[in-house]
């Protein structure tokens, strides 16, 4: 018995087969010839090997939406033009005194899109290097140099001049080179020595504004004592002085009373003769 089989089906699995491997092959080479930049960035087209003498550093051009290039021959570099924020490391820097300060600082930077092929052309790095590299020693330079300007005291009675002072540095150095500095702030940490010494002149300050105050109160409270003592005083003089008058006039009516009453006790009942032949009543008989 004899079994015959077509090879027909074989050969279509294998021509499918082969079909997807080059279906495949042909999407990862597109797929790595291929790049998009966002609008809100900027790419820069480089050629590796250019002999082009017009090519300035080997920057073909700018470029922006699907970016087709030979991976082999070129090299797509995206820098983005939208407001970038970085937090650094705390780092030390010395005032003149040669106290140590800690400095934290926040960068929030822009890139000047008409100098991005200047800043490419020079550094020839990617945007996180940059910040890592260049930008960061910006700013490590700005502080040092501004902080040898201050004494320890100085620069913590004056930490915002301090600030400015080291943002006009940036400014002068990070523009010049295509990098707008939109945002910058500082967190300062002093010597643990001197925190401990401004936390004690804050504490004696403090107590004695509480000393003072004190005083103040006492004064005060010394001031209503008096106040209220010399109303009493003039309150119980008015009241003497009517009282006193009060006596007087009493002690006045009394003693013509009392005269009258003596008089009529010594009287022995007979009245006094004047020259007219009338007798003179001496007691006022009169209402």
């Amino acid at each position: 018995m004899v079994i015959i089989t077509s090879k027909a089906p074989m050969a279509k699995s294998r021509a499918f087969a082969l079909a997807a491997v080059i279906t495949t092959v042909v999407i990862i080479i597109m797929a790595s010839c291929c790049t998009t930049i966002d609008s809100a960035s900027v790419g820069i087209r480089f050629k590796k090997w250019s002999s082009n003498e017009k090519l300035r550093g080997g920057v073909e051009g700018t470029c922006r939406g699907w970016v087709w290039y030979n991976p082999i021959t070129e090299s797509i570099f995206e820098y983005p033009t939208y407001i970038q924020r970085v937090t650094y490391e705390p780092f030390t820097v010395n005032p003149k005194d040669a106290a140590i300060f800690s400095m934290t600082p926040t960068l929030a930077y822009q890139i000047d899109e008409t100098k991005a092929v200047d800043i490419f052309v020079k550094y020839r790095k990617p945007v996180a290097e940059l910040e890592r590299g260049y930008i960061n020693t910006c700013i490590f330079e700005a502080y040092r140099t501004c902080a040898n300007n201050y004494t320890s005291d100085e620069l913590m009675a004056n930490r915002a001049k301090f600030e400015t002072e080291v943002r006009a540095r940036l400014d002068e150095s990070m523009n010049r080179e295509g990098f707008i500095v939109r945002e910058f702030t500082t967190k300062i940490d002093p010597p643990a020595s001197l925190t401990e010494a401004i936390n004690a002149k804050n504490e004696a300050v403090q107590n004695a504004l509480k000393a003072e105050n004190k005083v103040k109160e006492a004064e005060a409270e010394a001031k209503i004592a008096i106040a209220k003592a010399k109303g009493e005083a003039e309150a119980q003089k008015i009241q003497g002085d009517g009282e006193a008058y009060y006596n007087r006039v009493v002690a006045a009516s009394l003693n013509a009373l009392l005269v009258q009453q003596y008089a009529i006790e010594k009287w022995n009942g007979e009245l006094p003769q004047y020259s007219g032949g009338g007798a003179l009543p001496f007691i006022n008989l009169g209402k």
